[in-house]
Parts: structure tokens; sequence; C-alpha cells
């Protein structure tokens, strides 16, 4: 039996598709061809074969899907490294003719959707990209014709928060600690300055003593 490579967010992909296709379109494409059978002459009747039609591929997707998880060879690319573009790799390309940069990541045939960066492991970028490293140019045959693409950087998923690991950049150099300020030199607090009566006032006082 014939392996079918995914990545575990692709098996997962499969497996709520199947469930939707099991739990809710079966329900509902059985109850739409009972309904249309009350409708009377099955032979003229455009509910009733549309509804069959639809059961019938619904039905070849169930059968589809079954059969590549049960082929399933789940590849974790958060435990893939190195430095050489492998399955999972997300690779970062430059275009040589416009200068253009892209995304892709290798996956497997059943995922692979390139408009949003994934490409399968059987194309033939991907299989242009298969085995080099950084620095390298790829030549790929599309139908407007060939192009040539550099590889800028290889990264791998990271598990937890979707972090990344590069393949093969250069080691950051550490940061230097920012030096500590000195300390401030504490300040001792003014005096209050004492507010003096005027003399004018102590004079009233003692003569008001006097004549007590």
């Amino acid at each position: 039996m014939e392996k079918v490579p995914m990545t575990a967010t692709g098996h997962s992909s499969l497996e709520t598709e199947l469930k939707r296709l099991l739990l809710q379109e079966r329900p509902r494409i059985i109850q739409a061809i009972s309904d249309a059978r009350t409708h009377g002459d099955l032979s003229e009747n455009a509910e009733y074969h549309a509804a069959k039609e639809a059961q019938s591929l619904n039905e070849g997707r169930i059968a589809e899907i079954e059969d590549k998880l049960s082929r399933a060879e789940v590849i974790d690319v958060s435990k893939l490294s190195g430095d050489t573009v492998k399955f999972g790799a997300k690779v970062t390309v430059m275009d040589e003719d416009t200068e253009e940069e892209s995304v892709y990541q290798i996956v497997g045939d059943v995922e692979a959707d390139v408009r949003g960066g994934r490409v399968s492991i059987s194309s033939p970028l991907a299989r242009a990209l298969i085995g080099k490293t950084v620095g390298d140019t790829v030549e790929v045959t599309a139908p407007g014709g060939a192009r040539s693409y550099e590889i800028l950087r290889i990264k791998w998923d990271m598990p937890g928060n979707g972090s990344q690991k590069a393949a093969a950049s250069p080691k950051a150099a550490p940061q230097k600690s920012a030096p500590k300020a000195a300390p401030k030199k504490a300040v001792a607090p003014k005096k209050s300055a004492t507010t003096k009566k005027p003399a004018g006032s102590q004079k009233a006082s003692a003569s008001a003593k006097k004549r007590r």
C-alpha cells in the first residue's frame, strides 16, 4: 500500500471534512431524495435527479478521504530541521526575473494550496527545491515558460506558539546589556523658612498685655 505523506494539519483537515460529509451532508441529501420522491414521476423529477447526483459526489468524496486517511503517513514538521529543503520546509525564494519574493511550504498532495503558499511535494517547484540549500538557484518549467528562483531562506515550524526556526541562518551576535545608570545622590530636603510676625504686631501684643 502506497503511503500518502501529509502534515498533521492536513490530516486534521481531512478528518474534519470527513466528519462533515458523514454527519451533515449525507443525512441532508438522504432527506432531499426522500422529499423529491413525493413529487411524483421520478423519470422527470429534476429535484430527485439532482439529489441523487449530489449523493454520488458526496459518497465518492467520502470514499476518497477514507482511502487517503488509511494510507496517511503523518509527518510532524515541528521535529524537522536542517539546511536542505525537504518535506515540511518553508522556503523563501526570489524570482530572478522580477526579484519578487515568495514563501512556499512543501506539503502532501492532499493539502496543497498554491494561493495559500502550500505546494505539493510532487509539483515541479517542489521537485526542483528538494535537496537544495540557501543560495542555490533552481529552474522550474511552468505553463508560462521556464523561471529561475534563488533560495533565500529555509525555515521549520516549531511546536507551541507557531514560531519558526531558521535552518541555515548565521547565529545572531549576543546583544550587550545597556550600562546601568549611576545612582542619583539623595538631595537633603530644604528646611522650610519660619514665618516672622511683623514687628508692629509684636508691639501691639505687648501693649495689650500691659493694659491687662
